[in-house]
């Protein structure tokens, strides 16, 4: 287990996940399976560490409704710490709707995390102190982006980590990166077609050339099936992906990430590290849950 604990700040919310179990057919009703758990992005990196034996700090708004409730019995089961979240019983909690194919790859997805909106700089300046007490600080883009600016530049006793979350998400990190008295970020962890939103860039090493070059240390570009590619400026590297029966894609890139992370704090080196990432993204390929709870059987 790694000394000191990590900071996890962003969005929960409830998963209602479908998978067919016969072809899509636009406009018409299909038979599968239905399942509700938590998730969320940041919430699904907390507990993907949880179970590699990091102690973690879970920041972020709970709702006041039944799924609300439920997502917060569900991270203090799992062993989250709590402390530096709030419960906001006037709210509705977070909510996310997806439908997977036969394949186990996305059809279509609603993320519904106005929520995350109330993690404003003001909400965390009471706990600037314990965010910088951190080993590692892990932020995703479901944040605002004065609040993504405000870690930027106030993360600094902690290597700050970022998940671009989606296409609509991705410009959050950039825009506050630029906006930054710093304009540096310690690392980005994206996927290709992220990238290439944000950079307008074909390839994953051209993309992670333009964004070292907008002061983030070390770029993670997940590829799907092709692995992934990592940069920092001056090393790259382009790691294949294990052979995997694919049974559910939802959370892959959250555990990639968790991955990232551990194996930093182990002090691998960059570029291996990112064979952590590729064994959590495996593992969970595997699970029919966002996260996989035998996660650990899977990282060397």
């Amino acid at each position: 287990m790694n000394q000191g604990y990590i900071t996890v700040i962003g969005g929960v919310n409830m998963d209602i996940s479908a998978a067919l179990t016969a072809p899509f057919v636009p406009a018409d009703s299909v038979p599968g399976h239905v399942t509700l758990g938590c998730g969320g992005v940041a919430r699904n990196i907390a507990h993907n560490l949880r179970l590699m034996g990091n102690e973690v700090r879970f920041v972020s708004i709970f709702g006041g409704d039944t799924f609300g409730r439920l997502c917060w019995q569900e991270c203090q089961d799992i062993g989250l710490d709590l402390t530096l979240s709030e419960r906001r019983h006037d709210m509705q909690g977070g909510l996310y709707l997806c439908v997977n194919d036969q394949t186990g790859d996305m059809i279509a997805a609603v993320a519904d995390t106005d929520i995350v909106n109330h993690i404003t700089p003001s909400f965390l300046e009471d706990r600037l102190g314990d965010i910088n007490a951190s080993t590692a600080v892990v932020a995703d883009t479901n944040l605002p982006i004065a609040t993504l600016q405000y870690l930027i530049d106030r993360c600094t006793a902690a290597p700050l980590f970022v998940d671009a979350v989606s296409t609509a998400k991705a410009p959050r990190v950039i825009k506050a990166l630029q906006h930054s008295q710093t304009h540096h970020l310690h690392a980005l962890k994206l996927n290709l077609l992220e990238a290439q939103s944000i950079t307008h860039c074909h390839t994953a090493s051209d993309a992670a050339k333009c964004l070292t070059g907008m002061g983030v240390h070390e770029v993670y570009i997940t590829l799907g099936g092709d692995g992934a590619y990592c940069s920092d400026g001056v090393t790259d590297d382009h790691q294949r992906a294990i052979p995997t029966r694919v049974i559910n894609t939802t959370g892959a890139g959250d555990a990639f990430m968790a991955g990232i992370v551990h194996a930093t704090l182990r002090q691998i080196p960059f570029p291996q590290r990112v064979l952590t990432g590729i064994q959590a993204a495996h593992a969970t390929l595997l699970s029919l849950q966002t996260v996989n709870p035998d996660l650990n059987a899977y990282i060397n």
